[in-house]
Order: C-alpha cells, then structure tokens, then sequence
C-alpha cells in the first residue's frame, strides 16, 4: 500500500508539474510551424470577449453596427467581465482565465472516470490531456470550447450522481439535480451554440440513471428539458427579442457556412470532419479506433460464459456518453463543413475517456491474452504519445515567441506617434487588438450596418489588414476614403496571414464620395 501511495503521489506531481507549464508566456503567439493552421489566434479571443473589454474601456458593451457576438453567447463576456474588474482588461487575465478552466477541467474528469472506473485508468485519462500539444496550443487562447467542456463535464458529474440519489436521498434533492442538469445545458448553449451537440451525452446519463425505465426517465429528460428552456426562453424574448434580434439573427446568417451539393459533396464534408480528428494526434485516433473495435469481440470474461460487447466496457455509462459526446461534435463539424481545429477540443476529452476506459477493460481480462495484449499495446501508445507531448509542450515553453504583441505594439506605437483625426482602427483583428493594447477598434469583415455605414458614422483614420487588400472591403473603403500605406509588421507563420500592413485612411473630398444615406443597411436601432 506505501508503495501504491508513492507511485500515484509521484503521478499526482507529475500532472501537477505538466498543468503548471501551460501559464508561462502567457502572451506568447500560438506555436508557430506546428500543424493547427487556425484563424481563431488573429480574431477569435477579441470577438468573443470584446463586450467585456468594451464594458470596461469605453463604458458601454455594445457596439451600434459592429460585430455584437456576446447578444448570443453572454456567458464568456459575463465571465470575462467579472475577471477584468479586479485584473483589467488584458488579455494575459483572459487566457489565465481560461486556463484556470482547464485545469477544473482535468479535475472534473478525474472525479467522473473515477465513478466508474479503477484510479489508474481515471489518471491514464488525464496524463492523456495534460501531455496533449493540440491541447497546450488551443487551452492557451480564450477562446469558448474549453469553457463548453467544462460545463458539459459538470452536467455528466451531476448526472451520474442521480442514480445514488434515487435510494439515499429525497425526491426533492433528484429534482433539484436535474434542474441543475438543465441549467448547465442552457449555459452550454449560451456559452458556445455548438453545445447543443454536446447534450445528447448528457441526456443520456439522465436516462441511465433512470435505468431507461420508460416512464421515470420521460419524466427525468422532461424536467432536465424544461430547465434548459426555460432561462434560455426568457434571456430571448426579454432582452435579445426587444433590442438586439437583429444581431441575433446575424450571428447565426455569418456563421452558417456554404454547403457542399450532392450526397457525394455531404458525405466528403463528414469525411473531413473525421478526418480533422487525426489533428488531436494520428496514433490516439487509432489505438482509440482499434479498442472500441476490440471490445466488440466476443470474449470469455472470468466468470460468465462467452458473450457479446454488451455488458463489461459498454455497461460503463461514460463509454456510451463519451462515444455520444465525440460523434455528436464530429457530426457537427461535418454538417457545418468548416473542420477547424480548434472544434477539436470538444471531442479529445470523451477521446482520452474512450482510450483509458478501454484499455482498462482489456488489461482486467486476465485469461484472454489477446485481448489483454491489445490493452497493453494500447497503454504502451498511450505512454509513448505522453512522452512525445510532453517533450514538444517542454519545446513550446523553452522557445516562446511574440511575434504578434510585438505587431500588436507595434500598430500602436506607430499610431500614437502619427496624430490622426480619429485613433479608431478598422481591422478584422481589431477586437483582438484591443483587447491587447485597448486601441478602439471595429470589425471591417462582419457587422450589422454596412461597412460604408459603419465608417461613415465612426470615421476611423487607421485600417489594418493581413497581408493584402481584400478587393469587396477595398470597394467600401474607396467611397469615402483612400489609403495610404504606412507601416507592416511581421506575425505568425501562416502564408497568407504573416504580414499585418497599417494603412491611413485618407477622407475623400465630399464631391468625391460615393456614400448615399439610402444604401445603407441598418439594423431597427441604427434607422
């Protein structure tokens, strides 16, 4: 038992040690050259925190025609509002936000495989994640997935419980469960839409822990179902429907990607979204895929007689609620055809609970050899891909580079030391500017107004691009500007987003300007 003690005490520091590398160099880009080409580290982190920045710099959280993401995903800002009231608005305080997130993350995981499952298997799930590259690079960036899994992980704990609540506690303490259940589904749908993909795995620990007796788990998924509804029913229509319905309904029309034609064109877009999951890590990927499968054979346990996958690793809930939770998110990501990596991180969570519960249930398997030999393989993988992470997390930490605060900076300096009428910047990544150095900014790819609108009601002197001019945005701009190229930073390693050019928008003399009040395109606030 001593020696138990210390190996699990000497794990225990180990995954310790691993968490606390991912705060260093909090400002750091996201890893340069490494195989995550994602758009999320140039505008995601300041589109879905800007209310909260805005809140705090310029005293109003909504933006008139600009970008408003928080009017459908208020939870981050909320969140993210509360932290800059003692810290500020920066966004070190934001990504450490999110790592704080992350690491309640690995501990709700511990404790929920730790329900079903032996201590060895639950610390194999989080050495898995806390030794994960892709998870190092996109837990760093606050962006919304990490805050998703954390609510999602919270309703399985919570649904798990419900099963010892049916015998030991009242009737009153189930339901208030499974109000909270639902509480936590409406703030997944609230944090990030993509949730909804998520609850199918929640509903089904509900029904479990009903026994899927018809009758008791209707009434369970009813009460979970209402209690989701209902908050959500009443942010809509008494806040979002009165005054920002506009830009509701614009955040899903900009969002909703162009679909593929045909069954052919559908069935490579799913293609792709499984393909995408090779990006978490190709050797994970197949050992999870060759032990799902091996779990599906018949086998001879200890003692019963030879049977099916039925009972053993798919009698465990997590197994079935994990596999839900994965090809949900998967399914998501084929439907919106737009496989990014950073969606990714939704599903390497029920991935490593997959792994470590199946590799757990073949090692157990003391008289089927070959089964019991796929488990070690599995464990073996497992272990090298831990010591691979951990020696290019170790490579991140040693060799941090600042490319992008330096171009952050670098705009600012450059605008603070060149007097404009207006110190207001243009730029898609013009949220994620101000949350860095707090230069006002707006959005010159998405808004509610028209981008001629928008810049003639806020008259910014200063616009920013990557790389080079979008010719749509360069028609907008020439009706009542011209520009003028004045500086370029270098950023990032992305080929065609690694040069930030600053231009100086030049106002057109009034004959010249094509802007006509007709044209415009306002929401109900801006006529």
């Amino acid at each position: 038992m001593s020696r138990a003690r210390v190996f699990y005490a000497l794990w225990i520091a180990g995954i310790i040690a691993l968490f606390c590398l991912h705060f260093p160099h909090l400002l750091a880009d996201f890893p340069n050259n490494s195989p995550w080409l994602d758009y999320s580290k140039y505008t995601d982190e300041g589109w879905y925190g800007s209310a909260a920045a805005r809140y705090f710099l310029n005293g109003h959280w909504y933006l008139h025609g600009d970008f408003n993401a928080a009017v459908a995903l208020p939870v981050w800002p909320i969140l993210l509002g509360l932290v800059f009231r003692f810290t500020g608005v920066s966004l070190a305080a934001a990504r450490a936000t999110m790592l704080v997130i992350f690491g309640l993350n690995l501990l709700l995981s511990y404790r929920i495989l730790r329900s079903q499952a032996p201590r060895w298997v639950a610390f194999t799930a989080i050495t898995l994640l806390v030794t994960s590259p892709f998870l190092y690079a996109f837990s760093r960036l606050a962006i919304l997935e990490p805050l998703v899994v954390c609510l999602m992980l919270l309703s399985w704990m919570l649904a798990l419980r419900l099963n010892g609540a049916q015998n030991t506690r009242s009737e009153r303490a189930r339901v208030g469960k499974l109000i909270g259940i639902g509480l936590l589904l409406c703030l997944m749908l609230m944090t990030k839409t993509t949730g909804l993909f998520l609850a199918p795995s929640t509903l089904f620990l509900v029904a479990w822990a009903c026994g899927f007796r018809w009758r008791a788990s209707v009434r369970a998924l009813a009460i979970t179902a209402a209690a989701a509804v209902v908050p959500w029913s009443a942010w809509y229509f008494f806040l979002v429907r009165p005054h920002y319905r506009f830009d509701f309904a614009y955040f899903y029309e900009v969002n909703h990607w162009q679909q593929p034609v045909g069954f052919i064109g559908h069935l490579a877009a799913y293609w792709w979204a499984l393909h995408g999951l090779l990006w978490i890590s190709p050797v994970l990927c197949i050992a999870t895929g060759v032990l799902l499968a091996a779990t599906l054979l018949p086998r001879r346990s200890d003692l019963t007689a030879k049977r099916r996958g039925s009972g053993g690793f798919w009698s465990n809930p997590l197994a079935a609620a994990s596999l839900l939770a994965a090809a949900g998110y998967t399914f998501f990501i084929g439907m919106q055809n737009n496989p990014q990596p950073r969606y990714y991180q939704a599903t390497i969570y029920p991935m490593a609970f997959l792994l470590a519960l199946g590799a757990g249930e073949l090692v157990r398997h003391i008289h089927a050899l070959p089964m019991r030999a796929v488990g070690v393989a599995a464990l073996a993988a497992i272990a090298c891909v831990s010591v691979f992470g951990t020696t290019k997390i170790a490579t991140y930490v040693v060799h941090p580079e600042y490319t992008w605060l330096d171009a952050a900076n670098g705009v600012v300096a450059y605008i603070d030391q060149h007097p404009a009428p207006n110190r207001v910047l243009l730029s898609i990544s013009g949220d994620e500017l101000e949350l860095i150095t707090h230069l006002p900014s707006l959005c010159d790819d998405y808004g509610t107004w028209d981008l001629p609108y928008r810049i003639h009601t806020y008259q910014p002197s200063w616009y920013a691009t990557w790389n080079e001019l979008d010719p749509g945005t360069l028609e907008d701009l020439s009706t009542q500007y011209s520009l003028e190229r004045v500086a370029s930073f270098q950023a990032f390693d992305d080929p065609d987003r690694d040069e930030l050019i600053l231009y100086r928008m030049l106002p057109l003399p009034p004959r010249q300007q094509k802007y006509f009040a007709s044209e415009e395109r306002v929401d109900n606030a801006g006529k």
